[in-house]
């Protein structure tokens, strides 16, 4: 099997690079992102990202992360974590793996559920009573 590579390059030298190189990387629309800067949001968010890759390299269990930033961009650094992202009335897990990097969390926990129409409902023109009945 193939090992994965994000434009050219292996994870483990992703990983090594520092920021303005990884940056160069990545799509225009999220290396605009990172280079706007950070929101306060986003610096409390990457600490606790820290502290949970410590925790993980001494060998401890991970923290829960809980966020409602949808719209940070997964870095090579973030692998392996569990971020349970907001999705609107719930947090969802998401497991960063190696083929997410580059993209927005928000990309991984939709927030719109499938439309189920029923019978018609109160309220309802006379034309749509005699719909069929199940």
């Amino acid at each position: 099997m193939a090992r994965f590579n994000y434009r050219g390059k292996a994870i483990e030298d992703l990983q090594k690079m520092n920021t303005e190189d990884f940056i160069k990387l990545m799509p225009s629309r999220q290396r605009r992102t990172i280079k706007r800067g950070q929101v306060k949001n986003h610096a409390k968010l990457f600490k606790r990202i820290d502290e949970a890759i410590k925790q993980l390299k001494e060998g401890k269990p991970q923290r829960m992360i809980k966020t409602h930033l949808r719209s940070l961009v997964i870095t090579p650094n973030m692998m392996g974590l569990a971020i349970h992202v907001h999705k609107g009335n719930e947090f969802k897990k998401v497991v960063i793996n190696e083929k997410m990097i580059g993209h927005y969390l928000g990309e991984y926990t939709l927030n719109r559920k499938m439309v189920k129409h029923s019978s018609p409902g109160v309220g309802a023109s006379k034309s749509s009573k005699f719909t069929q009945v199940k």
